[in-house]
């Protein structure tokens, strides 16, 4: 039976997607057009992180793909002028796919792409966007009409989860164009024993078998409020409790401030700076991918209290590892992958009290913790890449 082909523009190789497209690979023709073209492969400066990213996975192998010539002023995906490819279409046409899968639609060829190729071959969308920050005004009226457009030139949308489907339908999408595709990482990865590593891990920090670890895995940066989450575990002052931040950005240096000022005070008497007797914050600088696995099997329960995040990953990622989850109702994976009282809890977002009620609730019982996360990791099970892979050479097949 000869394979049907699909062709995929996306800006750059993202170590998320990639493990789904050498999947792919092998249950289809399949041709990936990097639209970035050769600067955006290998090493990146991340402005969020504030650091020179390189991912430390093979994100090129065993897959046919093109680094499409980028002819932008400015080539980058943090602008919609950055990816500019004249050349895309037609390598597009010479490929002759049966169906094509766009990642974003922000960028000015994949638009065109979208636009050209409509009623000629099937388009498919794939985003992860929702309306859990949504607003009213002028602004947002002129938004939603230029949406409807957008998406009235696509014919399926492969939804990541609940949040995200609620979105496609409100711009227009019927039930019938609607593909669920779930959000993935590399459950295997993740859920591989690293059990001794990450008993060296809470050994370098100081922190013992009986006490609990909490994480924060991501970028330091407003969206996050992470202050919010230090102010609130600081207020807790509970004992054998350890806050542990995994990456860095803007709000490091601020962070850090108010982490040391909660732990050193000013002797009123004598002036002079003294310690409380144990400090049980602590920050480690950006982890790449392959030790990722050791920092979540580390701790006890994953935080993630973001006033805006369409989905949240590092989420996948702890569950695979088998952790608790705390997360704010303004994460996009809380309807799909947060159980209340199962596997984890989720607050009200920007409301302290609700958080630390919660919080104080998760983290009082050690052993109630690693049942959630036994809880997490059947939960994950089914949100993988092999899952992705199936819908979407479902619907290929399905294609003439």
């Amino acid at each position: 039976m000869k394979l049907k082909k699909l062709a995929i523009i996306i800006t750059h190789p993202i170590q998320y997607y990639v493990p789904v497209f050498q999947i792919l690979a092998k249950e289809c023709n399949l041709k990936v057009f990097y639209t970035w073209g050769k600067k955006g492969v290998g090493i990146k400066y991340d402005p969020d992180f504030k650091k020179l990213i390189s991912w430390d996975l093979p994100l090129l192998e065993n897959y046919n793909y093109e680094l499409v010539d980028n002819f932008a002023r400015d080539p980058g995906s943090h602008h919609f002028n950055g990816i500019y490819n004249p050349t895309l279409i037609s390598s597009i046409t010479d490929f002759s796919p049966n169906a094509i899968l766009i990642y974003g639609w922000a960028y000015k060829s994949h638009l065109n792409t979208i636009r050209y190729f409509k009623g000629k071959i099937p388009v498919w969308f794939r985003g992860d966007s929702t309306l859990l920050n949504e607003r009213k005004g002028v602004k947002q009226l002129l938004r939603f009409l230029f949406l409807k457009w957008v998406y009235k030139n696509i014919d399926n949308a492969l939804y990541v989860g609940s949040a995200n489907k609620a979105y496609f339908k409100k711009f227009g999408l019927k039930e019938s164009q609607l593909v669920f595709v779930p959000h993935a990482i590399d459950n295997n990865r993740f859920s591989k024993d690293h059990s001794q590593e990450a008993i060296s891990l809470r050994f370098k920090l100081g922190i013992n078998d009986t006490e609990t670890v909490v994480l924060f895995a991501g970028k330091l940066e407003q969206k996050k409020n992470l202050e919010l989450l230090l102010k609130a575990f600081i207020e807790l002052k509970m004992e054998n409790i350890h806050l542990l931040f995994v990456g860095n950005g803007e709000l490091e240096e601020s962070l850090k401030r108010t982490a040391e000022s909660f732990y050193y005070t000013k002797d009123e008497i004598s002036n002079k700076i003294k310690s409380l007797p144990k400090n049980n914050i602590h920050f480690m600088d950006f982890q790449n991918q392959s030790y990722m696995p050791i920092a979540y099997q580390a701790c006890d329960l994953l935080v993630l209290p973001s006033k805006s995040e369409t989905w949240g990953l590092t989420v996948n990622e702890a569950m695979a590892a088998g952790k608790a989850i705390f997360v704010s109702n303004h994460v996009g994976c809380s309807n799909d992958l947060i159980k209340e009282g199962v596997n984890g809890s989720v607050f009200k977002v920007e409301n302290k009290p609700d958080l630390i009620e919660k919080f104080k609730n998760l983290i009082t019982n050690k052993d109630r913790l690693r049942k959630m996360g036994e809880e997490s990791r059947k939960i994950i099970r089914d949100w993988s890449f092999e899952n992705q892979v199936d819908q979407i050479i479902r619907i290929l097949n399905a294609t003439k």
